[in-house]
């Protein structure tokens, strides 16, 4: 029985799709599975236990249940600690706290992924609001080789006498490849070859439990993002991380909070439960948001589009770009995904002017939780390449569903042939 009026040929390319993944979901599974042990192992270690699950009001002093959660998460990510906190608004929020608390005046940031994404560029070197620009710290940049790959040498050059070196895993709205933990890893040797003292900190978003690593289990020492995409599991309902070196954590804690009161205040309210089982559930959310992927990639290149990464490339975080040529294509995509959403499918998204944003936005993502992207969403800039990029799956099934409703929705709208 089909609950869906999907057009017969698009549902047998997708069972073609389906087996050309198969050998792909077989080693994202095992990568689950890994993660899923190695997440209950931490729980485990930690000794975790139902008292850890209420919250606090007030100061939250003595909060044991916010600082067990720490401890998980630190041990789950290969870290020494880790700041967990709902108060964090976003992945970007999290970054800014982490910059601001690593950095002082006359201090050299080095982006050595090229241009960080657009929110975070206002925080960076805006020339408004009290960006690091407006306090006195210095900005120097890396590109990209032609091919997305880091270019060591010029990495080597630049690095010498910066504060911190700041590496972006995923690719923002860009066609590039997403870094892999071992490639990062080549990127942290190259700093330290030529400076042993900088703060080598990673934007993780996206990329948390799709490898069996983490950036800080290959030299990095400081990696942040969002819990409303992979590590809160689809459970959480706001916050995000920093978690590394002890040290550098607790100044990016300052920074947060204030200095002298740092990770030891900040009432968890009843954010613990969930924090805890969303970590508890995300390598196997995880791998439903990557099959969804890597599912999407082989069924639209299959259709004839130029997909970003290839089905069967190796995967370091849960997106996939997909490039359609045109703006009509893009929203006709976006609205089909919204209407495979299991909230507001009723909604019909539009382009807007998005703050931060250079350009209007397209959104869809009918999920639980506002904005979030380890729940089924696409999402695209009104620009060249007109490429749409799309993140999330709670489940494979419903993933899968939701792939299909795009491509009828852009076959309904004449803009998809088959």
């Amino acid at each position: 029985m089909s609950f869906f009026n999907i057009d017969k040929r698009l549902t047998e390319l997708a069972d073609e799709a389906e087996e050309l993944c198969a050998g792909q979901f077989a080693e994202i599974g095992r990568t689950a599975a890994y993660n899923g042990e190695k997440v209950l192992s931490a729980f485990i270690n930690c000794g975790v236990a139902e008292m850890h699950l209420k919250g606090t009001t007030g100061y939250g002093y003595n909060d044991v249940g916010r600082d067990k959660l720490d401890e998980v998460f630190a041990l789950a990510t290969g870290s020494e600690a880790a700041l967990v906190r709902h108060g964090f608004v976003n992945g970007t929020h999290a970054l800014s706290t982490a910059l601001f608390g690593i950095l002082r005046p006359k201090d050299t940031l080095l982006c050595v992924t090229g241009r960080p994404y657009d929110t975070l560029s206002e925080v960076i070197f805006s020339d408004r609001g009290g960006s690091l620009k407006e306090f006195g710290v210095n900005y120097a940049q890396v590109e990209l080789l032609p091919n997305g790959a880091p270019d060591i040498p010029s990495i080597k050059a630049a690095a010498p006498n910066v504060k911190a070196v700041y590496i972006q895993r995923s690719r923002g709205y860009s066609l590039r490849p997403s870094l892999t933990v071992d490639t990062i890893g080549k990127i942290v040797s190259a700093v330290r070859e030529v400076n042993d003292s900088a703060v080598i900190m990673v934007d993780n978003c996206y990329g948390e439990f799709v490898d069996i690593k983490e950036p800080t289990e290959v030299g990095a020492d400081l990696i942040i993002g969002s819990l409303i995409k992979n590590p809160g599991g689809g459970i959480a309902r706001t916050g995000g991380y920093i978690a590394g070196k002890r040290d550098y954590v607790e100044l990016c804690a300052n920074r947060l909070t204030t200095v002298g009161t740092g990770s030891e205040v900040g009432c968890s309210l009843d954010m613990n439960r969930e924090l805890l089982l969303g970590l508890f559930l995300s390598p196997q959310t995880v791998e439903s948001a990557v099959k969804t992927s890597v599912f999407a990639c082989a069924f639209f290149e299959k259709l004839g589009y130029e997909v970003f990464p290839r089905y069967d490339e190796k995967r370091s975080d849960i997106i996939a770009a997909l490039k359609l040529g045109n703006e009509q294509a893009l929203c006709a995509f976006c609205k089909g995904i919204q209407k495979g959403s299991p909230v507001d499918s009723m909604a019909a998204p539009e382009p807007w002017d998005m703050p931060g944003y250079d350009s209007k936005v397209i959104m869809a993502a009918g999920a639980f939780t506002m904005g979030a992207s380890i729940e089924l969403s696409a999402d695209a800039p009104l620009r060249e390449p007109y490429a749409v990029w799309l993140q999330g799956g709670l489940t494979y099934p419903t993933g899968k569903t939701g792939i299909l409703l795009a491509a009828q929705s852009m076959l309904d709208s004449g803009l998809l042939k088959i």
